[in-house]
């Protein structure tokens, strides 16, 4: 490729570019393994093959299409096209004038949805449509509306990359339908053409146990729980496991019936200790897995609610004696100085590494906002650390961050100004951070997809460590089994749905379509 001569495509990457000119291909492979060269490497290839014609990128969100346009401005001659990035802060008229003039245009899906709605252009120039992140090509989201739109429009080839799918086969079956898919190209860690690019990965899981006084509020929480879902099933409301996914479940149910006159006068009953039922199952994954100080900010919530009235469930709740105690018990503790096993832990990770390497790079990742700032500030208090928060915008209550905080706070890291990042799911996604030494999961997540998103930040370019904390007997315990189950399932789903499109036709039946 003369147009490339600063890169040079690794052995995989050569071997899924061949299958991408060829068909529409889903690439799945790890973050950090070049999913966006094969995208150039196909963007050169095509506008070759017709000249004139545009190219679409799509990414989910605007500092992901920057990334993106960055990096190919970066490789490819300014002679080469025109590299333009769409966003909803452009006038529409001046995105039609940018559309007609533009090679390479870099877009979040809404942006060009949108304009195809109102007719402002079609997608009959463009002869390669890209679909980072593709995993969210399901259900109503505009991904969807974008490559329907290009394939009654034009005859171009499309190619969706992700890091992973998830496990459900019906779930990629909907992704490979949608994109109308002819070919799935998977590599992972252990895949033998790429295991020569990659570095060692150590691994740790560090199982800890809740103190007994810790676990004495736990109990009281777990009786007020049990309480709330035997009455549930006891009443032929609730079956099977009491969990939080089946209480959620229930309360959508019984709010339809309520809200369409279907209901039982019972059901509001129901619906009280459903509510009440969820807030306590929340409480226990805060007090299992997360931290003290979050989960008495929470109960401290629940009271609020409870003195403004907000429902006679929540009132009766804070009226509990039980309720009380468990809250009285827990400001006694933070009182002491008590938390989390898992804050301790942190902090002596965090110690760890920084004896073994002089200024190590560190991501800590965790569900919770407010997690992530105690874990934060507590390891500011370290002499040589200099932690930050990385959470996504959050407009409504005026907190979290920026696009344009989230790329000083990533600037920083990558220049050695920030060596810890304390990051929520924002920092998962395709986001350019730099190489990492360690990678801290605070808990596991049961989602395939996050897990190797997550854990796919270190062992690039060096060696990596990743640590996982496991709460016993928590959630923890079967989040941690649930990801890697799920992980199996993906690649045995992956290879079967390859398997089913390279099937060789028996006569008078055609080929895999969907």
């Amino acid at each position: 490729m003369e147009f490339l001569q600063k890169i040079k495509p690794r052995r995989y990457q050569e071997e899924i570019f061949k299958t991408c000119l060829k068909k529409n291909c889903l690439v799945v492979l790890p973050t950090g393994l070049g999913k966006t060269l094969i995208a150039l490497m196909l963007t050169v290839e095509k506008m070759k093959e017709f000249p004139g014609n545009k190219v679409l990128f799509l990414a989910p969100t605007k500092p992901l299409c920057e990334q993106h346009q960055e990096y190919f401005k970066k490789n490819l001659p300014e002679l080469f096209g025109s590299i333009e990035l769409f966003t909803g802060a452009v006038d529409s008229k001046k995105r039609k004038k940018v559309w007609d003039t533009g090679d390479i245009i870099f877009s979040t899906p809404q942006c060009i949805a949108n304009d195809l709605k109102k007719g402002l252009y079609t997608l009959s120039e463009v002869c390669l449509l890209v679909e980072d992140e593709a995993h969210r090509c399901v259900k109503n989201y505009d991904y969807n509306f974008v490559a329907q739109r290009f394939k009654e429009e034009s005859n171009g080839r499309i190619i969706g990359l992700t890091a992973s799918p998830g496990s459900d086969p019906k779930k990629i079956k909907e992704i490979c339908k949608n994109l109308s898919i002819e070919e799935v190209e998977l590599r992972t860690r252990d895949s033998h053409d790429v295991k020569e690019y990659i570095q060692k990965l150590e691994f740790e899981k560090r199982e800890l146990e809740l103190s007994k006084d810790i676990l004495e509020v736990r109990n009281i929480l777990k009786i007020i729980f049990d309480e709330y879902t035997d009455e549930l099933k006891l009443k032929n409301f609730l079956f099977g496991p009491a969990n939080k996914i089946n209480l959620i479940e229930l309360q959508k149910k019984l709010g339809s019936q309520i809200s369409r006159n279907f209901s039982h006068p019972s059901s509001y009953f129901a619906i009280s200790h459903v509510a009440q039922a969820i807030k306590i199952s929340h409480a226990l994954e805060l007090i299992e897995t997360q931290t003290l100080e979050g989960f008495q900010k929470y109960l401290k919530n629940i009271f609020n609610q409870a003195e403004k009235r907000q429902s006679k469930g929540v009132v009766k709740l804070a009226k509990r004696e039980d309720f009380n105690l468990a809250y009285s018990k827990t400001n006694f503790l933070i009182e002491k100085g008590e938390e989390h096993p898992k804050v301790k832990e942190i902090i002596k990770v965090v110690r760890d590494e920084r004896k073994k390497k002089e200024n190590p790079k560190i991501i800590i990742f965790t569900q919770f906002r407010d997690t992530a700032n105690l874990i934060s500030n507590n390891l500011n208090k370290l002499e040589g650390v200099k932690s930050k928060i990385f959470v996504g915008q959050r407009k409504l209550e005026g907190s979290g961050l920026s696009q344009k905080e989230q790329k000083k706070i990533i600037k920083d890291f990558s220049d050695g100004k920030t060596n810890v990042i304390c990051a929520t799911s924002i920092g998962e996604e395709g986001l350019d951070i730099p190489e990492v030494d360690s990678v801290v999961f605070y808990e596991p997540v049961s989602s395939a997809i996050r897990s190797i998103q997550r854990r796919g930040r270190t062992g690039r370019l060096s060696n990596g460590k990743l640590i996982i904390l496991i709460t016993k007997g928590t959630k923890d315990e079967f989040s941690y089994y649930a990801s890697l189950s799920r992980e199996k399932k993906m690649q045995k789903s992956i290879e079967k749905i390859k398997e089913e499109l390279n099937a060789p036709k028996k006569e008078g039946q055609k080929r895999l379509t969907w």
